[in-house]
């Protein structure tokens, strides 16, 4: 008979926690799924435009090799990084992501501002075209970036706050990581575009 009770409670506790947020746990973990979906679509299509712009840039004589070199490697490391939907609970694994990122925000922006440095280069539609397209594909990052920020703070207030953080604690809906602060504005930052005369 004492064990039918601690059962009935334990099934009484676990109704009543389904009404304490659950099912806001639910839509806002799908929330962040997809707008984490959405900054890796936008990283994906930053990481395609880099051969293109390296093999532009390797056309002009005398061009920086040390600063190809950079782009390339930190490509290389970008996109080798395998995420999965667990990066997302694994605060590790997603600042390993975050600062492969970084690094290759930094290697294309100094590689945007040693190209000023070139006249023929700054001519080259191609260049030119690419440039805009990097441009753009860093804001629609950063843009991406805003809205997962946004989403996960939602879901780590609901996982913190009280009564649904004992929710959280019953189903194991930990907080998830988000973008640091320190590195934010870094990886935010577009590079520089700059069409005038090239820079003396």
């Amino acid at each position: 008979m004492t064990m039918i009770k601690r059962w009935l409670v334990m099934i009484a506790v676990l109704v009543s926690l389904t009404g304490c947020g659950y099912n806001d746990f639910q839509r806002l973990d799908e929330a962040t799924k997809s707008a984490w979906s959405e900054v890796l679509n936008q990283y994906q299509r930053r990481a395609d435009l880099v051969p293109n712009i390296v093999a532009t840039v390797k056309g002009q004589a005398n061009f920086e090799q040390e600063t190809l070199t950079k782009v390339v490697e930190a490509r290389a490391k970008a996109t080798s990084i395998q995420v999965t939907p667990e990066t997302l609970n694994n605060p590790e694994a997603f600042n390993k992501f975050q600062q492969a990122q970084g690094e290759l925000s930094g290697a294309l922006s100094r590689l945007m501002v040693v190209a000023e440095r070139y006249p023929e280069l700054q001519a080259n539609q191609g260049f030119r075209d690419l440039r805009v397209t990097l441009e753009g594909t860093e804001n629609r990052i950063t843009v991406a970036r805003n809205r997962y920020i946004q989403t996960v703070q939602e879901y780590n207030v609901l996982a913190r706050s009280f009564p649904t953080n004992l929710t959280a604690m019953v189903f194991s809906y930990s907080a998830k990581p988000n973008f640091s602060v320190q590195n934010e504005a870094q990886i935010s930052t577009p590079p520089t575009v700059d069409f005038g005369a090239p820079k003396k």
